[in-house]
């Protein structure tokens, strides 16, 4: 049996909500179609937003959304999605499937969403292919309440007041799509780009999302932190920045053969969790150079790209990068939120890709139909742990699955407990065939209710249109009170999440 100790009198950090986010572009059916209709599409909506999809977000309690990219972002100019949509400037997106963009959906419009979801902003702004002056005045054109020329402009497109931007990333993988910069450049760049960042409110200050590495690319992450901490800088700069970005995406059969969603083996699944495991190692060694020049971790480490990247699904548009998504995908997003919670003293922001409809989403549209994904079901059962304190707790006989080639934990978990005392406690069983008895043993708590959710499946168990509910959180009745100690018996392929009181 293995044994999760959890250590309720030992807080070890705080898990931010936005560790939640996630991230909408300009790519494939995402925002169009997706997130976006129009106001007078036959698809119920409000001011063009889906309601079906804004009303299972806000279920799901998303904290964050990131827009406008992704790659798009380095070649989006933000006056071109502004004033009368009949007016608006139309581009073929040549990142993602050549297809025409006629920017209906821009600022206002993503802030319009936003309210309707109750989310914090990240917008994420164009360096690659802008200047200082674009990017300085979106900003104004966002935040500022007083009289000057992007004020005075939002308001004539009838918008009186200011929005509150809560992140504003400079530039995106400017190591690559967004530039094809050395570390050095880049990080000059940046810190000139970001000093025209204003904080119009300083009551609501934006924080600064510097481009960090891609993967394991750790002379990218020291280069630009010795070049934003060198000299000139006041001491209290931090860098210039807040946040340092972090993109990582699980490919099983790597970059050029990425293997199907749904058709694959069992030793594809434990590779597929082996490289999702790899997040950790990820986070521990560009953590530990970020901790050589921010020793107080006050510059949070942003994974604001994550998830699955496997081929798109027959017929589709190659650049539109849509995807199935199963019960392998489920566990990918339980063991990597456990590692995100275990690490929240240094990670402190993170972005699932994509929302609706490309790589690992959450919801699926195909028309007026909607699907929850497997993925999404983790999100809502993890919810819990937003803004909560993060708890110290391991797991004791904890052996390890899978095959000669890729071995990893048979059990991954998480505990936190929120601000009414509650316990969080989430486990993934990442064996495809065994169930595991597990025990959870508590310092002092002396459980007197538990109520608990599950998800499970086969490997490859997904949703479609036709069987929406195949893969859907249910009740978990298999928890006995024992004592100081609750007891259950996790189903393999699974994940579940305790709520202990």
């Amino acid at each position: 049996m293995a044994v999760l100790h959890v250590n309720e009198r030992q807080r070890e950090g705080h898990i931010n909500a936005e560790i939640y986010g996630h991230f909408s572009e300009h790519l494939g059916r995402c925002i169009y179609e997706g997130l976006y209709v129009g106001e007078n599409s036959d698809i119920p909506n409000v001011n063009g937003m889906r309601k079906d999809v804004v009303d299972a977000l806000k279920e799901m309690k998303i904290p964050m959304l990131r827009w406008p990219g992704g790659c798009f972002a380095d070649e989006y100019h933000w006056k071109d999605g502004i004033g009368p949509k009949e007016t608006r400037k139309k581009m073929i997106n040549t990142h993602w499937g050549g297809v025409v963009e006629d920017n209906s959906f821009g600022t206002h419009e993503f802030f319009e969403l936003c309210g309707q979801l109750g989310c914090k902003t990240y917008i994420n702004g164009n360096v690659g292919s802008g200047t200082v002056q674009e990017m300085s005045e979106w900003v104004e054109y966002m935040t500022f309440d007083g009289v000057s020329p992007m004020a005075d402009l939002r308001r004539k497109n009838g918008h009186e007041k200011p929005w509150k931007v809560d992140y504003f990333g400079v530039g995106n993988e400017n190591w690559g799509c967004g530039g094809n910069m050395t570390p050095e450049y880049y990080a000059n760049l940046y810190r000139r780009y970001q000093t025209y960042i204003r904080h119009y409110d300083h009551a609501a200050p934006i924080r600064k999302v510097c481009g960090g590495p891609n993967v394991a690319d750790y002379f990218w992450t020291e280069g630009v932190l010795k070049t934003c901490f060198a000299p000139p800088q006041p001491e209290w700069a931090h860098g210039f920045m807040d946040e340092l970005s972090l993109h990582y995406y699980v490919h099983p059969n790597g970059w050029d053969n990425k293997g199907s969603a749904t058709q694959f083996d069992e030793e594809e699944w434990y590779r597929t969790m082996a490289k999702a495991i790899y997040m950790e190692e990820l986070i521990e060694r560009h953590g530990a150079i970020m901790d050589q020049y921010d020793p107080d971790k006050k510059i949070g480490l942003s994974v604001d790209e994550w998830g699955c990247w496997f081929d798109v699904e027959p017929g589709t548009n190659p650049g539109f990068l849509y995807q199935q998504n199963t019960m392998r995908d489920a566990l990918v997003a339980g063991v990597t939120l456990n590692i995100f919670n275990k690490h929240c003293d240094r990670v402190k922001m993170a972005c699932i890709a994509q929302m609706v409809n490309v790589l690992q989403s959450v919801i699926l549209t195909e028309g007026p139909k909607m699907i929850l994904t497997p993925t999404y079901h983790v999100f809502h059962m993890y919810k819990e742990h937003q803004d909560a304190e993060l708890l110290h707790s391991y797991m004791e006989g904890n052996k390890t699955v899978g095959t000669k080639e890729d071995q990893v934990p048979f059990l991954s978990e998480s505990v936190s407990v929120d601000a009414d005392g509650v316990v969080h406690v989430t486990v993934s069983n990442l064996s495809v065939s065994e169930d595991s008895p597990v025990e959870v043993a508590f310092a002092e708590l002396k459980p007197s209710s538990v109520k608990a959710s599950i998800l499970t499946g086969e490997m490859r168990a997904h949703n479609t249109f036709e069987e929406p509910d195949n893969v859907k959180e249910t009740e978990f009745a298999g928890c006995e009170i024992a004592g100081d100690r609750i007891r259950f018996n996790l189903p393999a392929c699974s994940v579940v999440s305790l709520r202990v009181s």
